[in-house]
């Protein structure tokens, strides 16, 4: 299995153009036979092709240089050298390209099939023919080709998915993804099980889809380089709708953890705050049935008034609460699909 690698730097080097020739008519009966040097090829570019079916830049990470081919010589008989063919690199579809150097965003590619030239091929340079005048009806002398254009590049790749999960190590996020898709993430009870995000088919009783994202999980810190969920903050920026995952059997902390996870969100792009959200407070199969009702209403009003309408108890391990949430969550998904249509 390939690893999961978002983020490279690579050099990507156009084909050079070809020279164009010197060449005179050596024809029988035709004792000064004119000026017949062809053209040079062009250079082929480096254009790099969004893939669905590529889900990581890992070729890239062995496999740092890459060259298009050079455009070949001109000819005799006025033959135009051929052209360099184009080097066409997959790349997963939400790759971001950047400029290594000024960090100049080139392009995003966010379609399947969507393309992007990094780099054009040189032109080929002229042949003698071309400088033919009748002043100077043998001139021997032609345009060599133009060096096809180089860079190095950073390519990072932002997951796309309609929601994000965010949340603490240990807190379900991948026993809620295989829950709720055909997803079969990692699960383990220590921190830090997922150590790479995870993409999850929701699929709704009316046929309709959503894509979820487990991203591995934050800790306080995560956005100056802390933990293992800084690598991936990411990915979220991508996601229509945010869902908080908060741990219900740590009562004391549900709220501090919440107020943590916003911080850690704003901090790396305060952008982030600004998408729907829902908060889901799992675990409750941990609390005593007899006590389930008075201690969940205990925590949600911990809560803002205005966020306790966001909050569902749930249980990843029971399914408990998971119908609802994910109803919710369709729906501000949908909501978010129409706006960014109209």
């Amino acid at each position: 299995m390939a690893r999961f690698v978002d983020q490279v730097k690579i050099y990507v080097k156009a084909g050079d153009g070809g020279s164009g020739c010197v060449s005179f008519r050596r024809e029988k009966y035709v004792p000064r036979g004119g000026p017949d040097g062809g053209d040079g090829g062009d250079g082929g570019d480096v254009i790099l092709f969004a893939d669905p079916q590529i889900h990581t830049l890992y070729d890239f990470y062995h496999q740092v240089h890459f060259r298009a081919e050079n455009g070949r010589p001109g000819m005799g008989k006025k033959m135009k050298g051929r052209d360099g063919e184009d080097l066409i690199l997959k790349v997963p579809v939400g790759t971001v390209v950047k400029d290594a150097e000024t960090g100049e965003i080139l392009g995003d590619l966010v379609k399947p099939g969507q393309t992007l030239v990094v780099v054009r091929g040189g032109k080929g340079g002229r042949g003698n023919a071309r400088f033919a005048t009748p002043v100077r009806q043998a001139p021997r002398f032609a345009e060599p080709g133009t060096p096809g254009e180089e860079r190095w590049l950073i390519l990072e790749l932002k997951l796309i998915a309609d929601v994000g999960l965010v949340g603490f190590p240990n807190t379900g996020k991948s026993t809620f993804l295989s829950r709720v898709s055909a997803a079969r993430p990692k699960i383990a009870d220590y921190p830090f099980t997922t150590l790479e995000p995870n993409l999850g088919v929701v699929k709704m009783p009316d046929g309709e889809t959503f894509i979820v994202a487990d991203i591995p999980g934050l800790i306080e810190g995560a956005h100056r380089g802390v933990g293992l969920g800084h690598e991936f903050l990411r990915h979220i920026e991508r996601t229509r709708v945010l869902l908080y995952m908060l741990d219900i059997s740590k009562e004391k902390e549900v709220i501090k953890d919440f107020e943590i996870l916003k911080k850690e969100l704003e901090l790396y792009n305060p952008a982030l705050l600004e998408k729907e959200f829902l908060i889901a407070l799992n675990k409750i199969d941990l609390i005593p049935p007899e006590e389930r009702d008075e201690k969940i209403s205990k925590i949600v009003n911990l809560f803002p008034e205005e966020l306790r309408c966001k909050i569902y108890p749930i249980s990843c391990v029971t399914g408990k609460g998971l119908k609802a949430l994910l109803f919710e969550l369709y729906k501000l998904v949908s909501a978010q699909r129409e706006s960014e249509e109209s």
